[in-house]
């Protein structure tokens, strides 16, 4: 049986789904990597909202999700840019996200760690900025979550040169109350981010970086490097003060960058490992055997599929993390907060089926068939 699937030119190609997922079960906790999936969160699909509106959230759906990442020995990390922080969830949004978040792990034993911005301003002084990053930190701290510092664009705006990071970040660091996660995310992922760290040049940019954590490595947990740029990952991981970590962002190098090299290794906090959660931990628990070989033979062949989802405009990716919730049978449709599920193509739905049923990761693949036939129908696609 074969689903009749648009390409790229215009056309259509036949593509026969297999019959039966990657056989992928929960496992023992994993042990020589620390590991988070950043999780998208469930639009309520009833509520009469518009694009302009508050985020409206499923929440027993959004939790559910949670408790999938934690079964198979995840760490989920909330309130990032997977869950759509500052393109349709607002602070007050992502505030109650991380309070009932938090919570559940707190029940389930499962490990957390939620984002720390300034999206309830959209410019200001930097003085208005470090208060808004020091209200954010302390609804974490208060949830009991471990605070990532994410990167702001109201702090990129209003700062002179690398001479503010370093004065922010410092007051921050010296407040908090446990190492946290310092966020690097880059201008592919939001274009008002581009010069952070006082500077476009990224050499520059990094002795920043990395001033402001040799100034208080007790205070840094680890760091989070999205820039899709795997050498300059390595480079800036074998920089790092004695035990702080380096937690990858790289969702197109993260196979090479988790098993590392004879100088060290990166953890994981990656959206991708939204729709790989069972696959990537699977392949983890291998790592932890030390068979790096096996490791790569299961996590290798996701990356084309991770590509194809984060292409540029690589902030849309979310579209596509939703998209295979659902087919997966995560939720019950195909809606986003802010309406961003019109945000990619038929033609990109297409190819993100074809590579994710390819890879095994729908749990039931007769679903996905008949919920890939129902979305193309909508579009008008006969079978």
């Amino acid at each position: 049986m074969t689903i009749r699937l648009p390409d790229f030119r215009g056309g259509f190609r036949s593509y026969e789904p297999r019959t039966e997922p990657l056989a992928v079960t929960p496992g023992t906790p994993l042990t020589s990597r620390t590991v988070f999936s950043a999780a998208h969160v469930v639009a309520d699909p009833f509520a009469d909202v518009t694009p302009d509106s508050p985020a409206a959230v499923d929440w027993d759906a959004t939790l559910a999700f949670r408790r999938h990442l934690w079964t198979h020995g995840l760490g989920v990390a909330e309130a990032m840019d997977t869950a759509q922080r500052g393109m349709g969830l607002d602070w007050a949004g992502a505030a109650e996200l991380i309070r009932r978040s938090a919570a559940e792990a707190k029940a389930v034993g499962g490990r957390i760690a939620c984002g720390v911005g300034t999206d309830q301003i959209t410019s200001g002084t930097l003085a208005e900025v470090r208060a808004a990053y020091e209200e954010q930190l302390a609804v974490v701290e208060e949830s009991g979550a471990q605070a990532i510092l994410m990167a702001s664009r109201a702090l990129a705006a209003a700062a002179r040169g690398p001479e503010d990071y370093l004065e922010i970040y410092g007051h921050l660091l010296r407040q908090a109350a446990e190492p946290v996660v310092l966020h690097w995310l880059g201008p592919m992922f939001d274009p008002a981010l581009e010069g952070y760290w006082g500077s476009s040049d990224l050499d520059a940019a990094t002795d920043t970086f990395l001033e402001v954590i040799a100034a208080h490595p007790d205070k840094v947990d680890g760091i989070k490097i999205s820039l899709l740029d795997a050498q300059r990952e390595v480079d800036l991981r074998r920089r790092l003060p004695q035990g702080v970590r380096c937690y990858t962002g790289d969702d197109f190098n993260y196979p090479e960058l988790i098993a590392g090299d004879e100088q060290g290794f990166s953890h994981a906090l990656l959206g991708i490992f939204d729709p790989l959660g069972p696959l990537a931990a699977e392949a983890v628990r291998v790592l932890d055997t030390g068979d790096v070989a096996g490791f790569r033979a299961l996590l290798d062949p996701t990356v084309e599929l991770s590509r194809h989802l984060f292409q540029a405009p690589t902030r849309f990716y979310k579209t596509g993390v939703v998209f295979l919730a659902w087919l997966a049978g995560h939720q019950e449709h195909f809606t986003m907060v802010g309406g961003l599920q019109s945000a990619r193509s038929l033609p990109h739905f297409a190819r993100a089926y074809e590579l994710a049923d390819g890879l095994g990761l729908f749990p039931d693949p007769k679903l996905a068939e008949d919920r890939m036939k129902t979305l193309l129908a909508m579009y008008g696609v006969t079978q």
